[in-house]
């Protein structure tokens, strides 16, 4: 299996991609570096699902590939490595904290600076790079533009414009797409062996999010939360019930994000513990204090940003329910994202007018907004709400 079969409705880009790996090997074994389909650094953007990362690691596989007849084989040890996360001259570079801080991008800088030990390139790949701030993109600029030999940059983010400007001019873009349904679902089905049937319905449902409909598919849980996000609408009859369903709705993100985080955190602090000597203590010497409560502050950062994204998946969720209902109201010939809630859209639709559906729209839309500039998840959720319910 190739590495760019996961890259899933983006021939576009894989052209793009693999013509560059094929250049960069080129140049690895001495060719001309300025041919021009290689360059130093990328940028790789697109919407939430269209695969940013995966076509970043493929990239990243196939620039590191051994294969002396194609570049990105899947089969060679480059490849295999790269996908798992192994290869000693590919650094992912993520960050669970809502933005990156400046310390964590001056051992990134150094690293980018190291020769490659095993493959052909020294590649960086970072995810989120949408989440610097200026001056924290500003540590990285001159790796960026001034990089050694081998070493490449590959810069993930939803949209050029995410990054500062000195950043996005150093790199060559590539732009993804959300990739069609059934091509989500038959990499589901080939990969994953689930049902077509399902997948498709899972690939419609996450709008051709991969690892989304992958867990949609697969997950009782995942499932039975969208269910409950999708009757929200449908239960909302006055502010009282928009303020309840918003609280139950920020404590099902902060419920699902401990879940996602409280053994992780436990694991990290008893390792803390062992190193600094102090395990099985009930009261911490001063000089460690400071240590633990660094760990703390990174794991409260870790939480907020899982409580703000699973959020923005019910906010994004939300937004596909209105797109049917406006669909169903305006009697477009387009199929609807959430075939399994027909009866409720169609009751939905029915309620409201048209020009109501855009509005509740755009209450989501700014909620999600609100999220990412980092205001209170109960006030943003409470005012999306209290717009969501019916009007007159």
């Amino acid at each position: 299996m190739s590495v760019w079969d996961e890259v899933v409705g983006q021939p576009s880009a894989v052209a793009t991609l693999a013509a560059a790996a094929r250049a960069a090997r080129d140049i690895a074994e001495g060719g001309d570096a300025t041919a021009g389909a290689m360059t130093h650094a990328w940028l790789i953007t697109g919407p939430p699902g269209s695969g940013r990362s995966v076509a970043a690691r493929a990239f990243a596989a196939a620039l590191q590939c051994e294969d002396d007849a194609e570049v990105g084989c899947g089969r060679c040890r480059g490849c295999r490595t790269v996908r798992a996360g192994t290869h000693a001259d590919v650094d992912v570079i993520a960050t669970e904290r809502v933005n990156f801080r400046i310390e964590d991008m001056r051992p990134v800088v150094s690293a980018a600076q190291q020769a490659p030990s095993q493959g052909r390139w020294r590649v960086m790949l970072m995810e989120d790079a949408d989440r610097m701030v200026e001056r924290t993109s500003n540590v990285l600029l001159k790796a960026v533009e001034e990089p050694p030999a081998r070493t490449v940059w590959l810069l993930c983010a939803p949209s050029a414009q995410d990054l500062i400007a000195t950043i996005r001019s150093r790199c060559r873009h590539v732009s993804l797409r959300v990739p069609p349904a059934r091509d989500v679902a038959e990499l589901l089905a080939a990969r994953d062996g689930i049902a077509p049937g399902i997948a498709l319905t899972a690939a419609r449902a996450t709008q051709g999010h991969i690892g989304m409909a992958r867990r949609l598919a697969t997950d009782d849980d995942t499932r039975r939360r969208r269910q409950a996000i999708l009757e929200v609408p449908t239960r909302i009859r006055g502010v009282a019930d928009a303020v309840v369903a918003a609280g139950e709705l920020v404590e099902l993100a902060q419920g699902e994000a401990k879940e996602a985080t409280a053994q992780r955190d436990a694991a990290e602090r008893a390792e803390l513990l062992r190193g600094l000597g102090a395990e099985g203590l009930t009261r911490l010497p001063p000089a460690l204090r400071a240590q633990v409560r660094r760990l703390e502050d990174d794991q409260k950062s870790r939480a907020t940003r899982a409580q703000r994204d699973v959020l923005d998946r019910a906010m994004v969720d939300l937004l596909a329910l209105y797109r049917d209902v406006i669909v169903t109201q305006l009697g477009a010939d387009v199929d609807v994202i959430n075939a399994d809630m027909t009866e409720a859209i169609a009751a939905l639709a029915a309620a409201s007018t048209p020009e109501q559906t855009l509005r509740r729209m755009d209450a989501v839309a700014t909620a999600r907004t609100r999220l990412a500039a980092n205001v209170a998840p109960l006030l943003a959720v409470e005012a999306m709400m209290v717009a969501l319910r019916p009007q007159g």
